[in-house]
């Protein structure tokens, strides 16, 4: 590209929107600490005590809280500035979705919320993700994991969906997002976390392939409900309880049956997505 064009090597990439970056021979960092310090001043909460978790287990929040309304505009401008923080940060995915819903009409106990999450910022300032080089080439596999509640939103009893994709030891990609639909069981939600999971493995697989220069692998899920497993493997016995979501569940069992995604059940303590769908202590 220097034969072509007029262009500087600036050297390893360190720094890019925000987004801190070290390389090094052990493996690459990445996190927003700077950022984060930003926000929280911003706030004028440079000196608060740190929070031990970003949303505290016991809150629930809904659109009909009699709470005095806040400023919507900078509760609008914070939550923002927390989105793009959740780039390195997956453990704020969760809490910071769940104050994203109340952009409208921001209520007190949110703001509340919105605070508890700057608290733990505060004490977390230098989170980030961590990306360690691999000596064995077997350990590079796509692995990947999904979980949901059972109508955690108050309001219009949604459920929410966690996925979260780790290549090698290291996490990759992660969602923590409200699902479109009303399930009708704890079943049906983590059926629909599942068929999100398997979307997005497809095209993580397909794009690990294409840097790699090889034919994408097997991508890897899993679920700690055994009846969703059982749904893919055996979809006669449960049609009829499954049938008005029947376009994807075809398309689950296809990846199924063409060998792009392989099942496994995790019992719920080995769940990584858990974080994704509830506050946990």
């Amino acid at each position: 590209m220097e034969e072509l064009f007029k262009m500087t090597d600036l050297g390893l990439l360190s720094y890019y929107f925000g987004i801190e970056v070290q390389q090094k021979p052990e493996g690459i960092t990445q996190c927003q600490e700077a950022y984060a310090k930003k926000i929280v001043e911003s706030c004028s909460m440079e000196d608060c005590n740190p929070s031990h978790v970003p949303m505290k287990p016991c809150v629930v929040l809904s659109k009909k809280s009699e709470a005095p309304a806040v400023d919507a505009t900078e509760y609008r401008s914070v939550v923002r500035k927390l989105r793009y923080l959740t780039n390195t940060r997956p453990d704020l995915a969760y809490s910071v979705g769940i104050v994203s819903r109340f952009m409208e009409a921001p209520m007190a106990e949110l703001w509340a919320a919105v605070e508890n999450i700057l608290r733990y910022i505060k004490g977390t300032t230098n989170f980030g993700c961590v990306y360690l080089r691999e000596k064995k080439k077997e350990m590079l596999e796509l692995r990947g994991y999904s979980d949901s509640d059972m109508a955690g939103d108050v309001d219009d009893r949604k459920s929410t969906s966690g996925v979260a994709y780790f290549l090698g030891g290291s996490i990759v990609s992660w969602l923590s997002q409200k699902q479109k639909v009303v399930a009708l069981s704890s079943r049906e939600a983590e059926y629909i976390a599942a068929a999100t999971a398997v979307c997005q493995g497809v095209c993580l697989g397909r794009l690990l392939g294409d840097l790699t220069g090889k034919e994408p692998e097997r991508v890897v899920l899993n679920v700690d409900d055994k009846s969703t497993i059982s749904l893919w493997k055996n979809p006669v016995c449960h049609h009829g309880r499954w049938k008005h979501i029947d376009t994807r569940y075809r398309y689950l069992r296809e990846c199924v049956e063409e060998s792009k995604i392989d099942v496994n059940y995790v019992c719920t303590n080995d769940q990584l997505a858990d974080i994704l769908i509830r506050s946990l202590g």
